[in-house]
């Protein structure tokens, strides 16, 4: 049990946000490994021409327009979903103007997101662009027609060389290209084609995502993890090395678990997220991290829409529970350990007390000499944790690459449970 009784100063910065993640549910179809809060609305819909997409950017701007503004504008502002690009260019328009009048958008604001090939044309993407677009995400996954078709997606391998030629044209500053290891029949030599594909079109950054198992899923119901046709464990952790070595071959760095960037093209938005700090979260199934508090809407929609008029009768107040400190250090080690660079140790003695980092670096010495956790010291050098009775309280503490990435899950499991 970790205890915070030694603190030199409590020191919890709750912080002002000045980010806001959107959530727009609607897919053509839902893909077989998906639990994300979505909504099916078929292959021909679109946001221009149905009522549903329309009434529901109708709530999200009621919800926007009714939360409290801190004096600061968004420096970031992420789309996900959900497939947002089935949205109109004057419903996305509609939802920035929004935002702007709300919350205000910075001039230099990375405004992300995320689109499917094949859900979009040149005279959208134009549109996206000019209304203030500058960074998408677009969801590939597989460059196998027949793995495309085992995940259920919508789109076919010639839809993604379509949709990346529509983003040069419009001349999108920075796209990032999704993939997912661990597929089905997924083969060693399958993932490595998809990895030399992608780094041939050069995108300025790659997101790598190993195929999580959720029960309530088609997958779900259809395979166990770790038996075939699934990757065998030790496939998976073949994919992840390989994904490690071809892509910062390439010169992409690998500045996160499962994302790669081209210098200066991380994702600012998601940093966010991995530095533990505040956002606003807005639409179905958001998750919002403000005043030091974390909520989550309801995943469907006619939940979200009572829960929307709630929140107005209100006036914009939601309650929830303050996070506890405890609750806080796993975040900030969950979330800062998925980082290339790690967690700073003097901010961990600053908010959590000398005490807390002994019984730290007690659990994680074991690791170190594994050789999955390391220690960086201000200049660079790698601290020698072999002579040394404890964590020193400056520096960084970080998961190497890519052993300590790959084994996160363990590594971050014995923590949590010297925490509760």
């Amino acid at each position: 049990m970790l205890n915070f009784s030694n603190k030199s100063e409590k020191i919890i910065e709750i912080g002002i946000a000045h980010s806001a993640y959107i959530h727009i549910p609607f897919c053509r179809r839902r893909c077989y490994y998906c639990d994300f809060p979505v909504s099916v609305v078929g292959d021909k819909a679109r946001g221009s021409t149905s009522g549903t997409i329309e009434e529901y950017v109708e709530v999200l701007a009621q919800e926007i327009q009714t939360t409290p503004a801190s004096t600061c504008s968004l420096s970031t502002i992420f789309f996900g979903g959900g497939t947002p690009s089935l949205l109109s260019t004057q419903q996305l328009n509609r939802i920035l103007d929004t935002l702007a009048q709300q919350f205000g958008i910075a001039t230099d604001a990375e405004i992300s997101m995320e689109i499917d090939p094949g859900t979009f044309d040149l005279s959208q993407i134009k549109g996206y662009r000019d209304a203030g677009v500058n960074r998408v995400s677009l969801g590939v996954q597989a460059f196998q027609d027949e793995l495309l078709g085992i995940c259920g997606r919508s789109h076919q391998l010639n839809h993604i060389f379509t949709a990346v030629e529509l983003l040069r044209q419009v001349e999108v500053p920075d796209w990032s290209l999704d993939l997912i290891s661990g597929l089905p029949t997924q083969t060693l030599e399958q993932w490595q084609e998809s990895l030399t594909a992608a780094i041939q079109l050069a995108p300025t950054h790659i997101s790598c995502y190993d195929l999580t198992i959720e029960p309530v899923t088609a997958f779900g119901r259809q395979y166990s993890p770790g038996i075939s046709p699934l990757p065998t464990d030790d496939t998976t952790a073949q994919m992840y090395r390989l994904a490690q070595q071809l892509l910062t071959d390439a010169g992409y760095d690998h500045y996160e678990i499962s994302n790669y960037a081209l210098p200066t093209h991380q994702c600012r938005h998601n940093r966010v997220y991995w530095e533990n700090r505040p956002f606003y979260g807005f639409g179905m199934g958001a998750a919002s991290y403000v005043q030091g508090r974390r909520f989550t809407r309801p995943r469907t929609r006619r939940e979200y829409y009572a829960w929307v008029r709630q929140f107005i009768e209100a006036n914009g107040i939601w309650e929830s529970p303050e996070l506890s400190d405890v609750d806080i250090l796993l975040e900030t080690l969950m979330l800062g350990l998925r980082l290339a660079e790690g967690v700073s140790l003097s901010t961990l003695v600053q908010q959590f007390g000398e005490k807390t980092l002994e019984q730290i670096g007690t659990t994680l010495q074991p690791y170190y000499q594994q050789g999955w956790v390391e220690v960086v010291e201000r200049d660079g050098k790698a601290w020698d944790w072999h002579n040394a009775q404890k964590l020193p309280m400056t520096g960084r503490l970080r998961l190497s690459d890519p052993d300590g990435f790959l084994f996160s899950n363990q590594i971050l499991a014995d923590l949590f449970s010297r925490c509760t």
